[in-house]
C-alpha cells in the first residue's frame, strides 16, 4: 500500500467516525422537542423553571456532545497536511457549504448548553428551535457535500472549481441532503433508544424505524436517478453496488432491530449506515479524490503532499488517532448505562 493510499484510508476512517460520533449528535438535536420533555416521572410544570427544563434527549448525548468534534478537527488536519491539493480545491469551492456547516455547528453547540439557563417559555422556545437547526443544518450540507462528490464538480482546467445553484439544487444533491438528514436522525434516535430510559426509549424506537425507512427510500430513488445517468458518477461500479447494498442492508437491519427493541444491534447498524457514505466517495471512485461533470477529475496521488511530508506526518497519526481511540472508548465507559431519573442533567 501507498502512502498516499494510507492516508486516504485515515482520512476516510476520521471522517467515517465524525459522521458516526457527530451524526447522532445532530440526529438528536432535531428530534429533542419532540423526543425530549422532561424526563420520566418529572411533571412538566405551567412555567418554565430556572434554569430552564430539562431535556432527556439531550441527556443522552450530554457526556460526549463536544469530545465528539475531536473526529472533525483530526480530519481537518489530515486533509491540509496530507491532500493540501485538495484542500485548496475542496474548501474553496464549497464554500458556502462549509459556511453553512460550521454555522450550524457553533449555533447548536452554543444552543444545547445555554437553553438550561433560559428564564421564561419564549426563550426557550427559542434555544429549543437553534438547537433543532444547530442539527439539522449541518446534517443536510453534508449530504449536500456526499451528493456533489458522487456527481462530480464543474473542474475548471486550473484545477479550482466552483458551485452554484444548479449544482446544489440538483435533484440527485437534494436527495442526497434529505437522506443524510433522515438517516442522522434516525441515528440520533437509535441513540436516544440505547441511552435512555424506557419510556423515552420506546417513543424513541417508533421515530427511529419511520425515520430509517425514509432515509432508505430517498436513498432509493438516489439509485435510480443513478441508474438513468442523473445522479452519481462511479469510477469503480462494481464496489459502489457492494457498497450501496451494504447500506441497504444496514438500514434494513437499524429498522428491524429498533421494532424488536434490540437497541444495541440496532445502534450498530445506523453506525454502518453513517459511515458507509464516506466509502461510496473514496472507495466508489477510487483512484479519484474529485470527479469531475465537466474537465479532469483528481487523482490520489495528484491530491497529496509530497512523500517526504506524508513520512513526516507519519508521527501525527500513530499518537493522535490512538489517543483519539482511547479517549473515545474510555469515555464510553466512563459514561456506559442508561439516563434517567438518578441522572444529573449536563445540560
Amino acid at each position: 500500500m501507498s502512502l498516499e493510499t494510507l492516508w486516504l484510508a485515515l482520512l476516510g476512517l476520521l471522517l467515517a467516525g465524525y459522521f458516526v460520533l457527530g451524526g447522532y449528535d445532530y440526529g438528536v438535536q432535531m428530534l429533542s422537542p419532540f423526543l425530549g420533555g422532561p424526563p420520566a416521572g418529572e411533571r412538566e410544570p405551567e412555567r418554565v423553571p430556572e434554569p430552564g427544563t430539562r431535556n432527556a434527549a439531550l441527556d443522552a448525548i450530554a457526556p460526549f456532545f463536544l469530545g465528539n468534534e475531536v473526529w472533525l478537527v483530526a480530519f481537518a488536519g489530515v486533509l491540509f497536511g496530507a491532500f493540501p491539493h485538495l484542500e485548496g480545491s475542496l474548501l474553496s469551492g464549497l464554500y458556502p457549504l462549509v459556511v453553512a456547516i460550521l454555522a450550524g455547528l457553533v449555533l447548536g453547540n452554543a444552543a444545547v448548553q445555554l437553553r438550561g439557563r433560559s428564564r421564561g417559555a419564549r426563550a426557550l422556545r427559542l434555544w429549543n428551535a437553534l438547537v433543532v437547526f444547530g442539527g439539522a443544518l449541518p446534517a443536510v450540507c453534508w449530504g449536500l457535500v456526499v451528493g456533489l462528490l458522487l456527481h462530480g464538480v464543474p473542474r475548471r482546467a486550473d484545477g479550482s472549481f466552483h458551485i452554484g445553484p444548479g449544482e446544489v439544487f440538483a435533484p440527485f444533491t437534494l436527495l442526497c441532503g434529505a437522506a443524510a438528514a433522515l438517516l442522522f436522525a434516525g441515528h440520533g434516535a437509535a441513540f436516544v433508544a440505547l441511552r435512555s430510559e424506557p419510556a423515552l426509549a420506546a417513543a424513541a424506537r417508533r421515530t427511529g424505524s419511520t425515520l430509517l425507512a425514509a432515509a432508505g427510500a430517498a436513498s432509493t430513488l438516489a439509485l435510480v436517478l443513478s441508474l438513468f445517468g442523473a445522479g452519481a458518477s462511479m469510477t469503480r461500479t462494481a464496489t459502489s453496488v457492494v457498497l450501496f447494498a451494504l447500506l441497504a442492508a444496514a438500514l434494513a437491519a437499524g429498522w428491524w432491530f429498533l421494532g424488536r427493541g434490540r437497541d444495541g444491534l440496532a445502534f450498530s447498524a445506523t453506525c454502518a449506515a453513517t459511515a458507509l457514505p464516506v466509502l461510496l466517495v473514496g472507495a466508489g471512485q477510487y483512484p479519484y479524490l474529485l470527479t469531475a461533470s465537466s474537465g479532469a477529475g483528481m487523482t490520489v496521488g495528484e491530491a497529496a503532499a509530497d512523500g517526504a511530508t506524508l513520512k513526516l506526518l507519519i508521527g501525527f497519526g500513530a499518537v493522535v488517532i490512538p489517543l483519539i481511540l482511547v479517549y473515545q472508548a474510555w469515555s464510553w465507559w466512563a459514561f456506559r448505562g442508561r439516563t434517567g431519573l438518578r441522572h444529573t442533567g449536563y445540560f
